[in-house]
């Protein structure tokens, strides 16, 4: 079992669409997708449900998310329930209370229209960045990062030197192209999105995002459902952005839950419920927010609550990220 909070006890030490017949203009900022069927009638277009944008110098499509209200953090009932769960899998009381109770209270937030990339950033975009810029990565410049790794006749996690988002595992393993980027800092990740002309979403952002405005538990609804997301261990490692289409977001964002943990901009700290507008966070802090789990984690800390955090140096086997920004 690995809780979302395993980041931090760690941290001192492209995809099909999800519609098919989409038809786009190549090299516009904007346009609307549309999707095309065939019925008894003859041929029908139905607009496709949300907007679609190339911007920065990734070219990496993106989504609207509309300006609006959503449902962030969770209930004490949730919570309740959760903790249930946690101890039920092995953990104390006191550890399940402090990795869930984070999540609440459960709070109405305002946001600003903003875009969120609708994939995970890829390795082969990440080259493209380290290529134009000659960025070092934390892990290159340190010489180490966690991975997952086969030791005394089990699977575990442990420092490993010469890991890398070149090669996750340590010296020898390869990093496919289409696959998220791991073992990157969230210094690493800021830098990227700035020289793509983005950021990284703030943690409201990432969360209205995932979970739409009905404060849905995962991406795709109330149920874990294997068949919408890599994660619980079941694939055992990261797979291509987008391989599970049906688990996409309200907002056509893909891989929401799952595959690999995500930076988000946040410092780490507890709900701040009276700022219920364009929430950025603390303005300082030691842990940077982490979100979304991982291929390597448990269904409930897949949710779309579920917060983690580690040190901004902090990379790991199971942690990428995607950009977002703001609406002009």
């Amino acid at each position: 079992m690995m809780h979302a909070s395993a980041f931090s006890a760690e941290s001192d030490s492209k995809g099909p669409s999800p519609l098919r017949g989409v038809v786009r203009s190549v090299g516009a900022e904007y346009c609307w997708a549309l999707w095309v069927l065939r019925s008894w009638g003859g041929l029908v277009l139905l607009a496709y449900s949300f907007l679609v944008r190339e911007t920065g110098k990734d070219g990496a499509e993106m989504v609207l998310v509309p300006a609006g209200d959503f449902w962030m953090g969770s209930t004490r009932e949730e919570a309740d329930r959760v903790i249930a769960e946690c101890k039920g899998a092995g953990a104390g009381e006191s550890q399940c209370k402090e990795w869930y109770e984070r999540e609440l209270p459960r709070h109405r937030v305002s946001l600003d229209a903003f875009y969120i990339d609708r994939f995970e950033v890829m390795n082969k975009q990440f080259e493209r960045f380290v290529r134009a810029t000659g960025h070092r990565t934390t892990a290159e410049r340190e010489g180490w990062a966690w991975a997952r790794i086969q030791k005394d006749g089990k699977w575990q996690t442990d420092r490993v030197n010469g890991a890398s988002w070149r090669a996750p595992s340590g010296p020898g393993s390869t990093a496919p192209s289409d696959h998220p980027v791991v073992q990157v800092s969230w210094e690493d990740a800021a830098a990227y999105c700035l020289w793509a002309g983005k950021r990284l979403p703030t943690e409201a952002e990432w969360e209205k995002a995932a979970r739409g405005s009905d404060g849905r538990r995962y991406p795709w609804g109330e149920t874990w459902d294997p068949s919408r997301a890599n994660g619980n261990m079941t694939v055992r490692t990261t797979t291509p952005v987008g391989s599970y289409p049906s688990g996409a977001s309200p907002y056509g964002a893909y891989d929401m839950a799952g595959n690999v943990a995500e930076w988000v901009q946040d410092w780490f700290g507890p709900y701040d419920s009276s700022a219920d507008r364009n929430p950025t966070g603390p303005s300082a802090g030691r842990f940077r927010v982490i979100r979304g789990g991982s291929w390597s984690i448990d269904p409930w800390d897949l949710r779309s609550a579920v917060r983690s955090g580690s040190v901004p140096t902090y990379r790991s086997y199971n942690v990428g990220f995607r950009c977002g920004v703001g609406v002009q």
